[in-house]
């Protein structure tokens, strides 16, 4: 299993910007698929994005399309989130997971990291 922390949450006027971080410790974080999950004030955590082990295909919910870019570095163990464009309704706690991927999308796996506020409000 892989430990996973994440970073770089905080407060951000809509039409703003900033970069989530996960720090991954195992040795087998190159072999896991990555995703990001989000999870609001009363509502179910919802899938954001996720990539490939291999730092190749991508996939995003449509919410998100254009303004989130996912990225990893398998040399840092390290995996990305720039969010550009932020709007109020993504305000969040933000987690990501170390999962795989299947011909139907990204399954979650039991690694979880224990998130990061981002709130987007003028």
């Amino acid at each position: 299993q892989v430990q996973l922390v994440e970073s770089g949450g905080g407060l951000v006027q809509p039409g703003g910007s900033l970069r989530l971080s996960c720090a991954a410790s195992g040795r087998a974080f190159s072999s896991y698929a990555m995703g990001w999950f989000r999870q609001a004030p009363g509502k179910e955590r919802e899938f954001v994005a996720a990539i490939t082990w291999s730092n190749g295909p991508t996939l995003y919910t449509d919410s998100v399309k254009g303004r989130f870019t996912i990225s990893r570095d398998n040399a840092k163990n390290t995996v990305s989130l720039q969010m550009d464009s932020l709007k109020p309704e993504d305000t969040a706690v933000y987690y990501c997971n170390a999962g795989s991927f299947t011909r139907t999308g990204y399954n979650q796996g039991l690694s979880w990291g224990r998130g990061t506020q981002v709130t987007v409000s003028s």
